[in-house]
């Protein structure tokens, strides 16, 4: 494990800066460039199940070392930890999935 780097930051903060002006766009708009309707989410409350689920995404990338982009890119690479990550992924989504189905709708 090397030194923490701080340069991380300023990745997140790139992001977070064009995430911002992109969804401030789509907001003025009321299709997509495609011009098919555009669907933006309703929802802004924090809930429990977001909650849970970003400690989990956040536990797993933490854990693994990878997000779900990335680790893409990496199994092409032919890294094994990848491919375990993304099977592990997908075997979550599959468990969550199914758990989702025996809940009755809100």
């Amino acid at each position: 494990m090397g030194a923490w780097d701080p340069s991380l930051i300023f990745v997140m903060a790139g992001a977070v800066i064009i995430g911002l002006g992109g969804f401030y766009i789509a907001s003025q708009r009321t299709t997509t460039f495609f011009g098919s309707a555009l669907h933006l989410p309703a929802r802004r409350d924090i809930n429990q199940p977001l909650i849970i689920g970003s400690l989990i995404f956040g536990a797993g990338w933490g854990i693994a070392g990878f997000c779900p982009g990335p680790a893409i890119v990496a199994l092409g690479a032919g890294h094994l930890k990848a491919a375990v990550f993304l099977i592990a992924m997908l075997v979550g989504m599959e468990i969550c999935e199914r758990l989702r189905l025996h809940k009755k709708p809100v």
